[in-house]
């Protein structure tokens, strides 16, 4: 159906679906924010400013987009008791919605969240809105039936996959980089991109709606993850949306698929122009990853144009599922104004 993402910033919301919910007590003050036209760093920045703590001293589970009114939890290390002169002095100072304050005995860290939900309007449509509505609902259950994809977006590979270039040379010892963030963010764009390769595949060889024998799968409901052994009796789970196969996350460490998968994950690693040995030394550990996301989407009309709400897990992209309704270039350019967080990045 075309159309543009975030003519107006409140046309972009995100809110964080949190891991866990804060204790009432600790040494760290947890702090759900509402923000818009700053980044995730910026704001982490501000906050440490604000009360002369170190950067490090200021937590968050993940980086939300500049252009989005997004709402996330921040954590201070702040011992004491109170927290209600800390929120004025948060909402006076930097004009930022402090919408509740708790205390907590550990620092919020990256991953420690379960999802996002979205509810982000598509204006500028190529279609009339009734057309538009039309599609958008039978898009809709094509992907309540198969899922989509669980691609790395443009976020983190980069405008023409630059991120993707700058990691493999890093990788392969042609690029150095001193900055310890910025390497290990390259270095993930590469082992993102080699993950896209392989759903990509996946999907051409029509391995996306079947399971392989061997493949790693997890568990919707618990996270559990087991290897495929019994492919007729685990592909009924499968089309239940119970399960879904996962995708390799390449490093030294790496859980391992076994028979058919081992071979498939074997022959991607094979063209990728990296060894095991290389991302030893550069500490990529290596990980799986959900291979396809299964979003319950609502569908409403808007006055400019229509509104999807969903939630993803977290490390989904929100324009991996726009893509699917607008089937148009431009979605790849669309890309966040902040970069993305490797999962592995330390604090």
């Amino acid at each position: 159906m075309g159309g543009v993402i975030r003519a107006h910033t409140e046309f972009f919301r995100v809110v964080e679906v949190p891991a866990y919910e804060p204790l009432g007590y600790g040494d760290h003050i947890y702090l759900n924010i509402t923000k818009q036209e700053r980044t995730t760093r910026e704001t982490q920045i501000e906050l440490s400013k604000l009360f002369g703590l170190r950067r490090e001293d200021v937590g968050h589970a993940g980086l939300k987009d500049k252009y989005a009114v997004s709402t996330q939890t921040f954590s201070l290390l702040m011992p004491g008791e109170e927290t209600k002169e800390e929120v004025k002095l948060i909402e006076s100072s930097l004009g930022l919605t402090v919408n509740w304050a708790r205390r907590h005995p550990k620092k919020l860290r990256s991953g420690h969240l379960k999802g996002n939900t979205f509810t982000i309007t598509i204006t500028d449509l190529d279609t009339p809105m009734a057309e538009a509505l039309t599609m958008a609902e039978r898009i809709n259950e094509v992907v309540a039936r198969v899922g989509i994809p669980n691609y790395f977006g443009s976020q983190r590979t980069g405008r023409d996959g630059r991120n993707v270039i700058d990691g493999l040379n890093l990788i392969t010892g042609k690029y150095h980089e001193h900055n310890r963030w910025l390497r290990r963010f390259l270095v993930s764009s590469y082992l993102s991109y080699l993950c896209n390769r392989y759903l990509s595949e996946r999907v051409i060889r029509g391995l996306f709606t079947t399971l392989l024998r061997g493949d790693l799968a997890k568990k919707h409901d618990t996270g559990g993850v087991f290897t495929v052994e019994d492919v007729a009796t685990e592909q009924q789970r499968f089309d239940a949306g119970e399960i879904s196969f996962t995708a390799p996350i390449f490093g030294y460490k790496m859980r391992e698929s076994k028979y058919e998968a081992r071979e498939f994950e074997d022959e991607i690693f094979a063209g990728s122009m990296v060894t095991f040995d290389q991302l030893r030394k550069l500490g990529a550990d290596g990980t799986r990853r959900l291979g396809r996301i299964l979003p319950i989407i609502t569908i409403k009309p808007h006055p400019e144009g229509v509104t999807l709400s969903f939630t993803l897990p977290a490390g989904g992209y929100a324009t991996v599922v726009l893509r699917e309704f607008m089937k148009k270039e431009a979605i790849n350019k669309l890309i966040d104004a902040e970069i993305d967080e490797p999962d592995d990045v330390p604090d």
